[in-house]
């Protein structure tokens, strides 16, 4: 293990590992209905169990049942699932040695606010979720993001302080968030940004 200041990685997972394009999957829900994919989105954010779904206080096919009800929909789960995983890329954003190497030498955790159908699918679909021994879910923990009991709850996973940890996130107030409690909080542009404020941070990525 690396003897740096730095122990501890800890990875957003959507637009940081993994390409997202909501309007992939709001196409596939308004399909057939009165909405444009647009109304589709904000009607889901704006639903009041929105967050009960990030944060695991109601069960997929509950959501998926609350879904329907809301737009007009008839959709299976089955139909539901796959049209809601459709947001995710099948291409990861970084290279897997980038991962790899990395791993060797610090451990590695994720910290997502997501949920269950998105998680089975991912953890099955990308390899490099190897790599990441420890994961923490909004869904699983009860909170999300900016909340400070996530990120705390990713730091004793993690076992680490918050000052042997960097923390990388695409949303700037998540990143913040991070650093407020001591982490080191990089917002996200691209792989090549990305590796290049760890290298600046002093950590061996070759």
């Amino acid at each position: 293990m690396a003897t740096a200041r730095f122990r501890a990685l800890i990875f957003d997972i959507g637009r940081v590992l993994i390409r997202v394009d909501i309007s992939r999957a709001m196409d596939g829900l308004a399909s057939g209905l009165s909405f444009t994919p647009e109304e589709v989105w904000s009607a889901i954010q704006n639903d009041p169990h929105w967050l009960d779904w990030q944060e695991g206080r109601i069960s997929p096919r509950d959501w998926h049942l609350q879904l329907n009800k809301r737009l007009g929909a008839s959709l299976t789960f089955e139909q539901f699932s796959e049209v809601w995983n459709r947001a995710l890329d099948p291409n990861p954003i970084h290279a897997e040695s980038f991962l790899e190497n990395l791993s060797k030498n610090y451990q590695l955790a994720l910290l997502s606010n997501t949920d269950p159908i998105h998680m089975s699918h991912e953890e099955a679909r990308f390899p490099f979720f190897r790599f990441f021994p420890i994961r923490i879910y909004s869904y699983r923990v009860g909170a999300s993001k900016p909340d400070p009991v996530i990120y705390r709850q990713a730091l004793r996973a993690c076992k680490v302080r918050a000052e042997e940890a960097i923390y990388i996130d695409d949303i700037a107030a998540y990143a913040e968030a991070a650093t407020r409690l001591g982490m080191t909080g990089i917002v996200f542009e691209s792989p090549e940004q990305l590796q290049s404020n760890l290298r600046g941070l002093g950590i061996q990525i070759d």
